[in-house]
């Protein structure tokens, strides 16, 4: 296990070994001190964002894009209409979403390496009444783009729509307050900043939204009301839980606290990318976003500017020195990316940047 190479990727990630141990007891589905542990994982989720008096964690198998189409198909009623503001290819995997669940939708678009705007959003809401929420990506991460969500999120709340968050890569190391961010649900999961093992997510949706939506979902198993109202019933999930992955969240979750909670990962995270970009710039790699809209999440690189570069042996090469890097979103430029998230041992990002370095150097694609 010591020799497995470290997941530079936006999830699955390295956990800790803490994370790793605690995967490696059985737990029945049903069983008391099991739906304790899932009771204080809905209850620490909902104090990350300092939602217990107005929201409900709704956790729910799968992963996360599982759990986004489950909110838009239980919260958005069959007769809503969602505005995507698309910059990237989770904005337009919701926008399929909405699609394929057959829920009016209009989009606005963007380059991929420009933000979301709010006023754009403002004039879209202004002009069309017809709207009734907003699904907006907070950090896009087929970029590392950060989006305006407090800007946005005011929008929305001044022309009385609802607003679902895709919070995916920012929930848990980036700021989200209910208090001050209207927002009807937020969506993550446990294999992002939280440093969970990937197989569940869960929707923070506001407890009147969620109330009002029986009977809007298009499937049994995606249906959060459904879900939320067993859950409180019988503190059990409906369907089998991926119970080593709740025990193994939980544990990542208690480890995230005794780091210093949300602050101390921000911080983690935002030296990680400061050492990779300034790393990889010293290698002439260049970042493809601008700093001011470069979430510290996850960094996207253009490739070297080689003949000889493909990404596949430079990833074989890079992963042969212990880092996993992951193939560009981008339909227009080669690219690559890199994660700043998860547990990367003691030489942290300096050593990722030095494996970079040795490829280019032994695959003879120096800048």
């Amino acid at each position: 296990m010591s020799n497995a190479p470290y997941l530079l990727t936006p999830g699955p990630l390295t956990t800790s070994m803490a994370t790793k141990q605690s995967m490696l007891r059985d737990w029945g589905s049903w069983d008391a001190d099991f739906n304790r542990i899932t009771g204080r994982i809905r209850e620490r989720l909902l104090d990350i964002v300092h939602a217990r008096e107005s929201h409900e964690c709704v956790p729910l198998q799968g992963s996360g894009t599982f759990s986004v189409e489950a909110a838009i198909g239980t919260l958005v009623p069959r007769s809503g209409h969602v505005l995507v503001p698309q910059n990237g290819a989770y904005c337009q995997r919701i926008a399929r979403i909405c699609r394929v669940l057959g829920r009016a939708l209009s989009t606005i678009d963007y380059a991929e390496d420009a933000a979301v705007r709010a006023e754009d959003v403002e004039r879209a809401l202004a002009a069309n009444p017809a709207i009734t929420h907003v699904a907006l990506v907070h950090c896009e991460t087929s970029t590392g783009i950060l989006n305006p969500l407090q800007a946005v999120a005011e929008v929305v709340a001044r022309h009385g729509r609802g607003l679902i968050v895709d919070a995916m890569s920012s929930f848990g190391a980036l700021e989200i307050d209910a208090r001050s961010t209207p927002f009807d649900a937020l969506i993550a999961a446990s294999g992002k900043c939280l440093e969970g093992p990937p197989g569940m997510a869960f929707v923070i949706a506001r407890r009147s939204v969620l109330e009002r939506a029986e009977g809007n979902s298009h499937s049994l198993a995606m249906d959060l009301h459904d879900q939320w109202i067993y859950m409180q019933k019988t503190t059990q999930w409906r369907y089998t839980p991926p119970t080593h992955v709740v025990a193994a969240f939980d544990s990542a979750i208690e480890q995230y606290l005794a780091e210093g909670g949300r602050p101390a990962r921000e911080a983690r995270y935002a030296d990680n990318c400061r050492t990779l970009i300034g790393g990889m710039a010293r290698l002439g790699l260049k970042s493809f976003l601008p700093s001011a809209i470069q979430a510290p999440i996850i960094v996207t690189f253009h490739a070297p500017h080689s003949t000889r570069y493909q990404f596949k042996s430079f990833y074989d090469a890079v992963k042969a020195r212990g880092y996993i890097l992951y193939p560009g979103k981008l339909t227009t430029i080669e690219t690559f990316r890199v994660g700043c998230m998860g547990q990367l041992g003691e030489r942290g990002m300096a050593g990722a940047v030095a494996a970079v370095a040795a490829v280019l150097a032994d695959l003879d694609l120096a800048a």
